[in-house]
């Protein structure tokens, strides 16, 4: 077994997601901490986290009150599964994102990420048509060029054909997609396609 190396950071062992490991590895771009809108970089400079770290933190990160219920939360329950075991706090918001939901949206479930509520929501519409004694409604409806995460329902759906083909054979098969709706003579639009290589296909 190697030796754990201490004095140089190893870029080796983590495979990133969703990224050019070998690119980033040539010229990693590491962040050192956060406050607020603004990352640091391991070089000190501060950048704008314009993505809220994938709308995660829109609240800003390292927020005082934020960092308190956390803590205080940590010292009293870090995690319990919510596999036929509950805990009070979960209901609650729920219950809450219910208040704000639109009349008929009174259910919450719960996901760890964006491509997760993908995937559970193929499911969820799955079960309810056979619930509903209609088993055989089992096809899905994507649009071309839409992105829906990155685990395998998820790339099913989406119309981003780079994905799509790497994962050609493995997807869910009763999948259709309908035709985008970016306005190609826009040349903003154009560009962009013609950066990623891609034909500008009306």
């Amino acid at each position: 077994m190697n030796a754990p190396r201490t004095n140089a950071l190893d870029l080796e062992h983590y495979w990133m997601p969703f990224t050019d490991n070998r690119r980033f590895k040539r010229a990693p771009k590491l962040v050192a901490s956060a406050r607020d809108m603004y990352y640091t970089i391991t070089d000190g400079r501060q950048v704008l986290d314009g993505l809220a770290t994938l709308w995660c933190v829109n609240a800003g990160h390292c927020r005082p009150r934020i960092v308190e219920a956390i803590r205080a939360q940590a010292g009293v329950l870090d995690f319990a599964s919510s596999f036929s075991l509950g805990h009070p706090l979960p209901f609650r918001v729920a219950a809450r994102v219910a208040e704000l939901a639109p009349p008929g949206m009174s259910h919450v479930f719960f996901t760890n990420s964006g491509s997760e509520a993908v995937d559970t929501a193929l499911k969820i519409a799955l079960a309810y048509h056979r619930l509903r004694g209609e088993g055989t409604r089992t096809r899905f409806i994507g649009r071309e060029r839409g992105y829906h995460g990155v685990n395998l329902g998820g790339i099913s759906v989406s119309g981003v054909p780079a994905n799509r083909r790497a994962f050609a054979g493995a997807l869910l098969p009763a999948v259709d997609h309908l035709r985008h709706t970016q306005d190609l003579a826009q040349p903003r639009v154009r560009a962009r396609l013609r950066r990623h290589g891609r034909r500008a296909r009306r």
